[in-house]
């Protein structure tokens, strides 16, 4: 077992609030800000923190949205100003911890708690609300700066000092940025998403969708002859 820790820049909660944008009332849980700890890890939530659409937000597939601070620079760029800390959302601002660099199943310990990472994340319009600018997920498709979510595998307290460990690496290698990839940019690569689906720790929503989405392919491909 090999262990490697991450530095967290910032750890991020928050309750949904209501909120105007482009003429309409919105409530969301994005606009999370900065806690010390110590904080309670849940199976599916940090204690404090809260999703508006619990339909597409929230429970134990998507308990914990992390985020690289390494990211920060180019959106700051892009947007034309400084970033607010946890401007996508995340719990978890981090250093490192990139797209190519983790993978579906690596297993972490946060303060007491262990977890893992189950699936990218895939920002809705509710980015657009926290940062002001309607052209930023295009932009999150493009480059496949998405973050990504953990489960929770073990329970508890995050303190003061957030330790966040690598405990495990996944055996089957398939990244985060693969996974993206295969979304956004090579939707009709059966044989990506073949090797996205061999991940055995992908979250049971991704996993439908991409066995619908390979199982039509297959059909596509054989009726024309190229399996």
């Amino acid at each position: 077992m090999m262990s490697q820790s991450i530095e967290v820049v910032s750890l991020n909660v928050g309750r949904p609030q209501m909120v105007e944008y482009r003429g309409m009332r919105i409530k969301t849980g994005i606009f999370k800000q900065p806690v010390d700890g110590p904080v309670y890890l849940a199976k599916t939530n940090l204690e404090g923190d809260g999703q508006a659409d619990l339909i597409h937000h929230g429970g134990e597939n998507k308990a914990v949205m992390v985020y690289s601070y390494d990211h920060y620079p180019y959106w700051a760029e892009q947007i034309g100003r400084e970033m607010p800390i946890s401007a996508f959302g995340e719990n978890l601002t981090v250093r490192g911890m990139l797209e190519h660099e983790v993978c579906i199943g690596d297993v972490y310990r946060l303060g007491e708690a262990v977890v893992q990472v189950c699936q990218p994340r895939v920002p809705c319009f509710k980015v657009e609300v926290r940062l002001g600018d309607p052209t930023v997920l295009p932009k999150v498709a493009r480059t496949g700066y998405t973050g990504f979510y953990l489960r929770v595998l073990e329970e508890g307290m995050i303190g003061e000092d957030r330790r966040f460990e690598r405990l495990e690496r996944a055996e089957e290698g398939v990244s985060v940025a693969m996974i993206n990839r295969s979304l956004y940019h090579e939707y009709t690569n059966l044989e990506l998403l073949e090797e996205v689906l061999s991940a055995k720790a992908l979250a049971s929503e991704w996993r439908v969708l991409a066995e619908e989405r390979r199982d039509k392919l297959r059909r596509v491909y054989a009726e024309k002859g190229k399996l």
